[in-house]
């Protein structure tokens, strides 16, 4: 059988395959010859297409009738030209996500769900990987529209007298916040040989870690870095990040970047800081304003902007620091009699205090709409400052939804809050972005160092948007004044739920990739796992969440059974989800996911996600992502009825 060219589509990363598997290939030609018959509305929509097609055709192009539309029943569907449906199923009109609706730009910005990333600078774990500009360049042209960067205080150019001494505090400071057991450099010798390496500190030993900013003159000026704190993850100028952010963040989107930062730098190097965010990003930056903020702008006001979130300090607090800061330090000398241990723990105390910098005025000045509180409950004063953003770990966010969950999702109506993943997520893993989602958090950072299924929500999410996706009705707050009461409403008491009930037909992919660091295709036995994400019962009504928010399976899930090959036939099996209550649209995913089978793990091939609004029904290409997140020439041809009451 002749394969059929498939014309290209205009996807941004990858082009689509250009011809069609035999297997593919048969079940088209049954649809079209009406021994699959296609349901009553897609075949409206293949008539839609056509029509605009010839329209859109050349006056010297020989016209051609578009197919005739059902009169009765879907079985009465007429035979279709072939080439005409092929065209129509491989155009952007047969992809089973739906295009996002043109966007309504015009609320808060509380009102939308942020594209967002943790530890931008970082290209692997938490605890040894790299840092790098490139990842900042990734996240921002695949979508991503609020980074982080984490800002410590530069190395100075000292002599190498200096060097020494400064390696040997490294070690020293290093040694109470990163256990040996989890360095990837500990072992047995290595613990024989500790003391006398710490002594060695030869250049290449030394730990990357933040040491004070030390200049005595312009020309040898420490300027800050950006880096993980504590682990053994490399470090990247801060400077360097400010000019990728720069020349990346508005090449696939005019809509505003936040930048959130997070600042252990001292107050000299936070006026460095300053002075190369104003020279790098000089035009780009929202001008403070005269008076305090009152109302948060829209995305469409904000058009090629870079927000920057950073701890707020009032001014008088500022002033009053100084002033302490001036007075002669009264802390007590240690006696020769104390004990090694109390001087440890003193140098711990120390550490813990100095981990996050007091803000100087012109760097938090910098946070117009986005000024960074510290989080003391949902009835503390700032919980109802227009521009305050809350940031809450994970872990710190399901205590509050235990404890005040309708209040929690009562003031993400109005305000900005951020989630991030739990400091314990060494491999980079990541939560459940959807659970925070459904409690109205705009911005849930996730670790796009690994693509799990955090990621591959977030991909549902965001996928095909500008990386501000606009809420459901029920999720937003008001559009003027931003002086909103924080209430008790709920969730489940804001938004209407459904009765979902969903049968995906699996028949046929072609071109799978293989599974990461597979090399030939002989022994790939691919199937087909599809999961339904849906909220809890007990996201609505404040109880413990199983799993914390921790990133998962879904909570409905099936597969199909094994096929063989890079071009498989699963024998049209279908997967059925029945009945299942308590389904908002918006805020629902379909993840399917390509798995080779094997003993023991099954490897991922691919996989795409959906959310549920988006899924069209009918015979349908889901275009498939491969294990490393990469758009790939991969296709799966399934039926997809989807019934919501």
């Amino acid at each position: 059988m002749s394969s059929y060219i498939v014309p290209q589509l205009p996807p941004p990363e990858s082009s689509f395959p250009p011809t069609l598997s035999p297997a593919v290939l048969t079940y088209l030609t049954s649809i079209a010859s009406n021994k699959r018959p296609l349901p009553y509305d897609q075949a409206q929509e293949l008539h839609s297409y056509s029509s605009r097609t010839q329209r859109d055709a050349t006056a010297q192009a020989p016209s051609q009738a578009p197919p005739r539309l059902p009169t009765g029943k879907p079985e009465s569907t007429p035979s279709l030209d072939l080439e005409q449906f092929l065209k129509y199923i491989t155009s952007e009109e047969g992809d089973a996500m739906a295009k996002l609706p043109e966007q309504d730009l015009s609320y808060p910005i509380s009102n939308y769900f942020i594209n967002s990333s943790h530890n931008t600078y970082l290209t692997g774990n938490q605890l040894y990987s790299d840092a790098s500009t490139d990842a900042y360049k990734h996240v921002l042209l695949r979508g991503c529209r609020c980074i982080e960067i984490d800002v410590w205080d530069g190395d100075s150019k000292s002599s190498s007298t200096d060097k020494k001494e400064e390696t040997e505090e490294k070690k020293h400071r290093f040694r109470p916040h990163f256990p040996r057991s989890l360095s990837p450099r500990h072992s047995k010798e290595s613990s024989k040989k500790e003391h006398t390496a710490a002594k060695a500190s030869t250049g290449k030993e030394s730990l990357s870690l933040p040491t004070p900013w030390m200049s005595a003159s312009t020309a040898a000026r420490a300027e800050p870095r950006v880096l993980h704190g504590y682990t053994l993850t490399k470090e990247v100028p801060f400077r360097d990040v400010c000019m990728a952010i720069r020349d990346a963040a508005f090449v696939p989107s005019d809509l505003p970047v936040i930048v959130s930062l997070e600042v252990h730098a001292g107050k000299e190097q936070q006026e460095i800081m300053v002075e190369i965010m104003e020279h790098v990003w000089r035009g780009l930056l929202v001008k403070p304003s005269a008076g305090e903020c009152e109302q948060l702008p829209s995305p469409g006001e904000l058009r090629n902007k870079i927000l920057i979130k950073v701890k707020y300090a009032a001014p008088e607090k500022v002033k009053a620091q100084t002033a302490k800061a001036a007075k002669p330090s009264m802390r007590r000398k240690q006696s020769p009699s104390s004990s090694s241990s109390d001087s440890d723990n003193q140098g711990s105390e120390d550490a813990k205090r100095q981990k996050k910098s007091s803000i100087i005025e012109p760097l938090s000045a910098m946070g117009v709409y986005t000024r960074s509180y510290h989080f003391k409950d949902l009835s503390s004063p700032e919980a109802t400052a227009p521009c305050h953003v809350f940031s809450l770990s994970e872990k710190k966010f399901m205590d509050i939804h235990g404890s005040h969950g309708p209040t929690l999702f009562s003031h993400n109506l109005n305000y900005l809050m951020r989630a991030f993943p739990s400091g314990t997520r060494v491999s980079s893993s990541n939560l459940d972005p959807a659970v925070f989602w459904r409690k109205g958090v705009q911005i849930v950072a996730l670790n796009w160092q690994k693509h799990d299924a955090g990621v591959m929500l977030n991909e549902g999410m965001f996928g095909g948007s500008a990386g501000w996706v606009l809420k459901p009705k029920g999720y937003r707050g008001k559009r003027e004044g931003q002086h909103a009461e924080v209430s008790d409403e709920s969730q489940g008491d804001s938004v209407a739920h459904q009765k979902l009930s969903l049968s995906v037909e699996i028949l046929a992919a072609q071109n799978l990739p293989l599974p990461l660091g597979d090399l030939k295709a002989h022994g790939f036995d691919p199937y087909v796992k599809c999961e339904l994400h849906v909220e809890r019962p007990e996201e609505r009504t404040g109880a413990a969440i199983e799993g914390g928010g921790k990133s998962k399976d879904g909570e409905y899930k099936h597969k199909t059974k094994p096929s063989r090959g890079i071009e498989p036939d699963f024998g049209g099996e279908t997967i059925i989800f029945s009945d299942v209550a308590g389904v908002v649209e918006e805020l629902s995913f379909v993840r399917f996911k390509i798995q080779d089978d094997e003993i023991g793990k099954d490897d991922l091939a691919a996989w795409a996600c959906i959310r549920l609004d988006r899924l069209k029904s009918g015979y349908r290409f889901v275009h498939l992502r491969d294990a490393a997140g990469n758009l790939s020439q991969s296709m799966l041809l399934v039926k997809v009825k989807k019934v919501l009451l």
